[in-house]
This record gives structure tokens, C-alpha cells and sequence, in this order.
């Protein structure tokens, strides 16, 4: 059964519907496969660009279809559905954590024990460019990458992808300041007052 919706959910056209997501997920509890290939077909872009952020782009497939399988498996032990995205970014965080475990690339995180306790508001928001060119530049590390993408791309809240990620919301800060002052020295930005470089 799980091969043939998967083959079945490759050929369909991508559709990208976040504010259907919870009614989708509520019919496909109950069994309904339409509403299930949509969902799964909704979150695959953001899915993909996640895992890329993550593990890189030549493992980033596989990452995402283990995280569709799981997703399938465990669909029915979601309880709210109005918090999909962030549970479907855990398990893909897991899986993706799982399969850079196993390849021997986890690198420890470069965290110090300091943790800023407020990220300064910004006055612009990055352009999406700018938050592609960063996510791909090898001196961030995966950790960053991946609060960045899923704050400026996926639009999550931090307090969200805190949950997502199962940490504690000051690491996401600290994540989200470093990724934001790499941002900046390479756009040649100074950094702007009460910002901490690292």
C-alpha cells in the first residue's frame, strides 16, 4: 500500500495550501487518500527545502521520503491538527538528524554556553535571495540553516519552531542572531547596536 500512494503521489502536480492543511489532515485521519495526497503534496516543497537546509542537496530526497513515510505511519496519532507544520518539520528534523548520524557528517554544535536572551527586531526582513545564498554557504552551520529557513521562508514563529526542532526557544535566538550576523557581514552590513557578532 505505502509504494503504490507514493508512486501514485510522485506524479501528481505539487499544490501549496497551508490554510487547508488541518482539514486535510482531519479527513485523511479518517481514511479519505484524496485528502492525504494533497496534504502530503502541500508540504513537500517546503518539505524539500528543509531537508536541503539540513543535509545538504544530495541527500535531501531521501530525507524527505522517509519524513512522507513516517508522516503517512503516524498521521493518526496527531492530535491537533492545526499543528502539522511544526510536527511534520520535527520528524523531518529527526530523520534528517538520523541520516547525517548514520553518514558520520553530524558535526557538534558550535553553540558556546551563552545564549542571547533577545534577538533585536529587524528593520528589513532578508530577501528570499539573500536567505537562499546564506542557507547554502558552508560557514553556517546546519543548525542555523535550518531556523533560518524555517523563520524566513517557512514562516514559523520562534516559540513554533522552538517546538519543531524540540529546543529550548533561547537556542533558536542564538541560531536565528548568528545566522542574521553572518547575513550581514556578508551583504557588508555593520552590525547594528545591541547585536552581538559571534
Amino acid at each position: 500500500m505505502e509504494f503504490e500512494l507514493f508512486a501514485t503521489f510522485v506524479s501528481l502536480p505539487i499544490v501549496s495550501e497551508p490554510h487547508r492543511e488541518p482539514l486535510w489532515v482531519l479527513r485523511a485521519q479518517s481514511g479519505d487518500r484524496e485528502a492525504l495526497e494533497l496534504l502530503l503534496r502541500s508540504v513537500q516543497p517546503s518539505l524539500l527545502r528543509f531537508s536541503r537546509a539540513l543535509v545538504g542537496p544530495s541527500s535531501a530526497d531521501d530525507v524527505v521520503q522517509e519524513t512522507l513515510i513516517l508522516v503517512y505511519r503516524k498521521l493518526g496519532q496527531l492530535t491537533s491538527p492545526q499543528h502539522f507544520r511544526p510536527w511534520l518539520f520535527r520528524i523531518a528534523k529527526r530523520a534528517g538528524l538520523r541520516h547525517l548520524k548514520s553518514a558520520r557528517r553530524w558535526l557538534d554544535e558550535f553553540e558556546d554556553a551563552t545564549h542571547l536572551t533577545d534577538v533585536p527586531a529587524q528593520e528589513t526582513r532578508p530577501t528570499h535571495e539573500s536567505v537562499e545564498d546564506l542557507v547554502r554557504m558552508s560557514d553556517v552551520s546546519p543548525a542555523s540553516r535550518v531556523v533560518l529557513l524555517l523563520h524566513f521562508q517557512e514562516g514559523l514563529s520562534l516559540p513554533e519552531i522552538a517546538a519543531a526542532l524540540e529546543l529550548p526557544l533561547g537556542t533558536v535566538k542564538s541560531r536565528l542572531g548568528y545566522g542574521l550576523s553572518l547575513l550581514r557581514k556578508r551583504l557588508g552590513e555593520k552590525p547594528r547596536k545591541g547585536a552581538r557578532d559571534e
